[in-house]
């Protein structure tokens, strides 16, 4: 056991009785016969295959053929979930649903709150089936969004999906490279797009990138543009009224359903394949037992496109909540924004990425000031590890009774390791409980599970929403590659973690050198490109450093050689991070510009992006990396001394 023993300290937050008693996670205890939380996830977890066909029974699921084999192998990768039975994901979402009941609610900038129910997002999924129908877009063809988050995204991926085509999307704040290197992967037959979007005040016209995308973009067959901005358009005669009822296409459980996109430290972004039926019963076990969600609640959850929480807010459909979307900037024109937002269209639960919490923290915003915030209860933070003071700040600018979620998952499950249980405390700096069939655990360099220690998140077990594939890896070679390559037929996510004695858990970041900065996960690759598309940069080294703590913003040092003769100025500086954020993504523009006279790499050319992570966490030169092996060691020594001078960087 290490000195990092889990405290006894008393709880920030308890579920009060009456809370737990009407959760469905009682019921599911009780009929299990467990006495606790613990318990309960120990018996999720030694059988799998029982777990989830209980839920499958639970939630009552519509499929064709015969859910009595679970699963065909508990080997990984390979295992495959339900093989005998054909199910649609958007016809659960639409099963049961009054037409007179609110679906959706929506606010941008410069644009009020307004509200759909679910008779107008049938008609509006209904037109675009119909329309993308004729198109010939039919099983197994894909096809792109590039669009805001706007409930006609919603309508186009329930649309597309309930033929059995395939959905991926980008957030229109990507620049076309970003955008390209996706979706050319995937080759779409169809594009769709919005002419532009609001952001901080300013409109952003995107139809020469848009006309750029078409062009670069060779299986698209027909691009049809919404007129956000109403500039261009011709959505409304592509998708017309129609007759035709909405179907559901009824496809393999591990059918894809969307592909979204993960990067590596180099070359092209992954992109992801997640079946029908995994998401399914991921985000009923979510929606239903984990978060708590009553009959009638709205879910405001901020997120671009871009993130995997889109997915996972669109997912609130499968319950019967509504959810709020808001497409805009969160700190526009202040950071109460998203607190009014979330008091005008009642949220019961209000989620956010931990960077967001500590602007507000920084900002001085007082939400319960002002507002009534009549149905909050829970407020979700994800993206990355939330600081002990933002817990602190919720329960004490927010309410004491709100219950805050920390949560760990990502893009490659479309779902979580780790987050809130109503019948776990929370504690200050910590994800409150292991998610109910994710056989989770930290292991050391040896393999070992061990508690109280940092080590590699694991998972032993098989998911229903781990990748069904990586699309264009026939062999499944970098699918191996990115998840079993350290420990062969054992998910290695790339988490540094600690579980603690009661369960819970604190996360330290990535221990692979992809940057994830509030949610949004990018490859150094591509922000490589941007950075060496201007003028004077030879090169260039990304490294994100998570804070010494385990929670809070992680660190992002970009580090140049520079062309001879340039120097690193204010105006190169401005240069560099406008490429980042046009070419790449505005969440990735560093924190800090520093030049350097070389970067090390190893014999082989390979930049030492993680050796040089660990250098910046503290790590002994030594252990970090062996100068040896290098191709030029004094690179290595100049970054040594570098950290030596600068000091703790995050």
């Amino acid at each position: 056991m290490s000195d990092l023993q889990t405290p006894a300290v008393a709880p920030l937050w308890t579920a009060p009785p009456d809370m737990v008693e009407a959760a469905e996670m009682t019921a599911l205890m009780r009929e299990v016969g467990a006495t606790d939380y613990n318990e309960l996830w120990e018996w999720s977890v030694a059988d799998v295959e029982r777990f989830w066909r209980t839920l499958w029974d639970r939630y009552e699921l519509q499929a064709d053929g015969d859910p009595t084999r679970v699963l065909d192998t508990h080997e990984m990768p390979g295992a495959r979930w339900f093989p005998d039975v054909a199910l649609s994901f958007p016809e659960h979402v639409f099963r049961g649903k009054d037409p007179a009941a609110l679906a959706l609610q929506f606010a941008a900038e410069e644009r009020p709150l307004q509200a759909w129910t679910w008779a107008q997002l049938t008609e509006e999924v209904t037109r675009i089936r119909a329309g993308l129908a004729a198109l010939g877009v039919e099983r197994g063809d894909r096809v792109a969004g590039y669009l805001p988050n706007i409930p006609h995204t919603v309508a186009a991926f329930l649309a597309t999906t309930s033929l059995g085509a395939i959905w991926s999307c980008c957030s229109p704040d990507f620049g076309t490279r970003t955008v390209v290197d996706r979706f050319a992967q995937i080759e779409p037959k169809v594009l769709l797009a919005v002419d532009g979007y609001r952001y901080g005040g300013k409109a952003f016209d995107r139809t020469q990138i848009v006309h750029e995308l078409a062009a670069a973009l060779p299986t698209v067959e027909r691009t049809i543009v919404l007129p956000y901005l109403g500039t261009e358009g011709g959505w409304a005669e592509a998708f017309p009224a129609t007759e035709e009822p909405l179907a559901f296409e009824r496809v393999p459980f591990d059918h894809p359903l969307w592909i979204v996109y993960s990067s590596g430290t180099t070359g092209l972004p992954k992109p992801i394949v997640h079946g029908h039926g995994g998401p399914l019963l991921e985000h009923l076990k979510t929606w239903r037992l984990h978060q708590d969600n009553k009959p009638g609640d709205r879910v405001l959850w901020f997120t671009t496109t871009g993130w995997i929480m889109w997915n996972y807010l669109v997912c609130g459909l499968l319950s019967d909540v509504s959810i709020v979307l808001y497409d805009g900037n969160p700190g526009y024109p202040s950071l109460d924004t998203l607190w009014d937002v979330a008091d005008e269209s009642g949220a019961a639960l209000f989620g956010a990425g931990a960077a967001f919490i500590h602007g507000c923290m920084r900002a001085g915003v007082e939400p319960a000031q002002g507002r009534e915030l009549a149905n909050l209860r829970c407020v979700g933070v994800t993206g990355s590890p939330l600081a002990p003071e933002g817990f602190s700040w919720i329960a004490e600018h927010v309410g004491p009774h709100i219950w805050t979620v920390s949560t760990s998952g990502g893009t490659d499950i479309a779902g979580g390791f780790f987050g809130g249980a109503p019948l776990m405390p929370v504690h200050v700096g910590e994800l409150s409980a292991r998610m109910l069939g994710v056989k989770v655990e930290a292991w050391d360099d040896d393999g070992r599970a061990v508690v109280d220690e940092v080590g590699e998140l694991v998972v032993t077990e098989p998911m229903p929403s781990m990748p069904v594939k990586f699309w264009n890896d026939a062999g499944g070679e970098r699918y191996r590659d990115s998840y079993f390559e350290l420990f062969p037929g054992v998910w290695r996510h790339g988490d540094w973690i600690r579980i603690t004695a009661r369960g819970s858990a604190i996360i330290y970041g990535r221990s692979d050198s992809t940057i994830n900065r509030g949610g949004i996960r990018m490859g150094t690759a591509e922000i490589y490109a941007a950075v060496l598309a201007v003028d004077g940069i030879a090169d260039a080294l990304a490294v994100d450093v998570p804070p010494a703590s385990g929670t809070g913003d992680s660190w992002l040092g970009l580090f140049v050689v520079l062309e001879d003769g340039v120097e690193l100025t204010p105006e190169l500086t401005k240069q560099v991070a406008a490429s980042i954020r046009s070419d790449a993504s505005p969440r990735h523009v560093p924190d800090e510009l520093v030049a350097a006279p070389d970067l090390p790499k190893t014999l082989t050319g390979k930049l030492l992006e993680v050796p040089i992570k660990k250098l910046m966490m503290g790590r002994d030169p030594g252990s970090a990396a062996n100068a040896g092996s290098l191709a030029n060691p004094e690179a290595l020594q100049w970054f040594v001394d570098w950290c030596r001078k600068r000091g703790p960087v995050a």
